[in-house]
C-alpha cells in the first residue's frame, strides 16, 4: 500500500452534504470545521490512475455507505467511491467511548491517568486511520497523516450519521 501521492496532489476543498449527515450542536459543528480545516491546511491526496493536482471532495452518507466524491477544482467529476461504514463501527464506538472517558477525567482525574486514557484514545484513532488506509488502498494515494484527519471526520460524522 503506497502513502506517497505525488507532491503537487492535494485537497484544496472539503464539503459534507447537510442532507445525508445533518446540524449538530455547537461542539460537533466545531469539530468539523477543525478537522475540515486541518485537512486542508495539510494532506496529500491523490486518486489513483489520475493526474497529479488539487482536488476537491465531497461526503456524503448513502445506503449505510460512505460517499467520497471527488472532483477537480473546477468541479468536474473525476471518480467517486463508496466505502462500507461495517469496518469503522467498532473503532468509532470505542473512540467516543474513550473519548467520553478522556473528557470525564480532565475534570477529575490524575494527570498519569488522564495520560493514559489519551494514549489509548490516540491508538484508537491510528487504528481507524489505518483502516481508512486500508479501505482507500488502490483508489486515493494518502499518506498516515491525511488518514488521521480524514478519520477525524469520519468520526465527526459519525456522531451525527
Amino acid at each position: 500500500m503506497s502513502d506517497k501521492a505525488h507532491p503537487a496532489s492535494k485537497l484544496v476543498a472539503v464539503t459534507l452534504d447537510e442532507e445525508s449527515i445533518g446540524r449538530s450542536g455547537p461542539d460537533i459543528e466545531h469539530e468539523r470545521a477543525v478537522a475540515i480545516y486541518d485537512l486542508i491546511e495539510e494532506n496529500s491526496f491523490q486518486p489513483v490512475d489520475h493526474e497529479a493536482g488539487q482536488y476537491a471532495l465531497h461526503l456524503s452518507m448513502a445506503d449505510n455507505r460512505l460517499v467520497f466524491d471527488i472532483r477537480k477544482t473546477d468541479g468536474s467529476p473525476v471518480v467517486a467511491h463508496l466505502l462500507s461504514l461495517t469496518p469503522f463501527r467498532r473503532i468509532v464506538k470505542d473512540y467516543f467511548m474513550i473519548c467520553d472517558s478522556y473528557y470525564a477525567a480532565i475534570r477529575t482525574a490524575t494527570p498519569d491517568r488522564i495520560e493514559a486514557i489519551d494514549m489509548g484514545r490516540r491508538g484508537l484513532h491510528d487504528d481507524g486511520s489505518r483502516v481508512l488506509m486500508e479501505r482507500l488502498d488502490g483508489k486515493v494515494t494518502i499518506d498516515f497523516a491525511t488518514a488521521r484527519r480524514l478519520f477525524t471526520l469520519i468520526c465527526v460524522l459519525h456522531w451525527k450519521g
